[in-house]
């Protein structure tokens, strides 16, 4: 019932109406739980950005408690007060206000002094970070997304930048050899850090700002150097090398350390449904969240440095309920590229036709897409087809625990969990 309201309101209000209910919510829930992000007892730190921000939130998160600090942190996988640890269940990245604002009152309860949050457009937009004084923001890098919610690029980066913007007081953190990276920079804040690798090129002017660079020496084991100091990461993807950057970048804005820094990260594995990796052998299963054409093509690329001989497999499909909906081909020719097999199944279809987001999807596929509405049978497929020192990598939904079908109904699901279920059916040990 719940949900029809929320559509039918969608719908009937006028945008302005409808941003006001969204900002009495956030002042209502503020005032309940008794302003908690206010407090002069917190040092929070907001992530923003397309990609990268829940691996930046565990590694700023490591860093902090690596140099004795308590913290507590939200992401789109998981809460986290102290030593206390649940997972985020609400297939929301920021959830709503009232979650939001006793998140915050619980850690100050537990003494946190650090707190970092991953902040959305779409949170930005509805004012979830609303009440909430911010004393770092980072932002890890923008391609489109979230477009038909937004009305086109520019609202979705100009949602991005309004977090920046209301936040001049706090110090802000820019990977400034992103393409948009000057939107950001030129807003006036306390202080600026930047942060990119050594062999990107600044895409804005430092004027004297400190810049955080790094130097990778491996891009198959994840080795790198900032400031003479040597980094091994344990998680996956070479994209992680920006994530982990990003995090050193905020390390030393509070004078932390390097050599901390280098003790926390080499203890950091991917974070659940991020280029999670459930076997090796006979050939390697891998299941991330990657979603957009830029994600997407990441994953792919550091994933091709395993392959020898082997082949890619690749199982994804695509957001409904209208959610970029011009990603889709684009998503599929991708996939045709890296890939031996496209399968190409549902995902999170919403109120929209799973069928028609698949032959969309497979539409830029080509020749190399095989569709399957079924997701369990999808990936039973892939493994099928996998010889040894092949790379099975599914992509979509990551350690996601629901799968959003029509009327607002959410069937409990985990890619992890059915790739196990298959693999112990083929008598493969994890």
């Amino acid at each position: 019932m719940i949900y029809f309201i929320k559509k039918a309101l969608k719908k009937i209000l006028p945008a302005n109406l409808l941003a006001f209910y969204h900002y009495l919510w956030a002042l209502f829930s503020a005032c309940f739980y008794g302003f908690p992000g206010q407090s002069k007892d917190f040092i929070i730190i907001g992530v923003t950005g397309t990609s990268g921000k829940s691996t930046t939130v565990d590694f700023i998160t490591r860093i902090l408690e690596e140099d004795g600090k308590r913290v507590a942190s939200f992401s789109s996988v998981r809460f986290k007060i102290g030593k206390e640890e649940w997972e985020n269940k609400y297939k929301m990245t920021m959830p709503g206000r009232w979650v939001v604002q006793n998140f915050l009152k619980k850690a100050r309860r537990a003494d946190c002094r650090y707190v970092v949050i991953e902040v959305t457009s779409e949170g930005v937009k509805q004012f979830r970070h609303k009440f909430i004084k911010f004393d770092a923001l980072v932002f890890t890098n923008l391609s489109p997304e979230h477009i038909e919610s937004h009305g086109g690029f520019e609202n979705y980066r100009e949602a991005k930048l309004k977090l920046f913007r209301e936040n001049p007081q706090a110090v802000h953190i820019i990977n400034v050899a992103d393409e948009n990276a000057e939107f950001f920079w030129r807003l006036p804040a306390r202080k600026k850090i930047g942060f990119k690798l050594k062999n990107q090129k600044l895409k804005c002017p430092l004027n004297n700002y400190p810049l955080i660079e790094a130097e990778p020496l491996n891009l198959i084991n994840l080795e790198f150097e900032i400031g003479g100091q040597k980094f091994v990461l344990a998680a996956m993807g070479q994209f992680n090398i920006m994530n982990a950057l990003a995090s050193v970048a905020v390390a030393f804005n509070y004078g932390i350390k390097l050599e901390i820094c280098s003790q926390a990260l080499a203890k950091a594995k991917s974070i659940p449904g991020r280029m999670e990796v459930l076997i090796r052998e006979p050939f390697m299963v891998v299941v991330d969240y990657a979603h957009t054409p830029q994600q997407l093509e990441s994953v792919y690329q550091s994933l091709t440095s395993f392959l020898s001989e082997g082949k890619m497999i690749c199982v994804l499909g695509s957001c409904g309920g209208g959610r970029d909906k011009w990603k889709r081909p684009v998503l599929g020719e991708i996939a045709s590229r890296y890939c031996e097999k496209a399968i190409i199944t549902n995902e999170d279809p919403y109120d929209e036709d799973p069928l028609e987001i698949i032959n969309q999807v497979a539409q830029g596929a080509g020749e190399k897409a095989e569709r399957i509405l079924d997701r369990r049978q999808a990936i039973k497929r892939a493994l099928a087809l996998a010889q040894k020192g092949d790379v099975v990598v599914i992509t979509g939904k990551g350690a996601e625990p629901w799968m959003c079908v029509a009327n607002g109904k959410k069937i409990p699901w985990d890619d992890r969990e059915i790739v196990k279920e298959e693999l112990k059916e083929k008598k493969i040990k994890i």
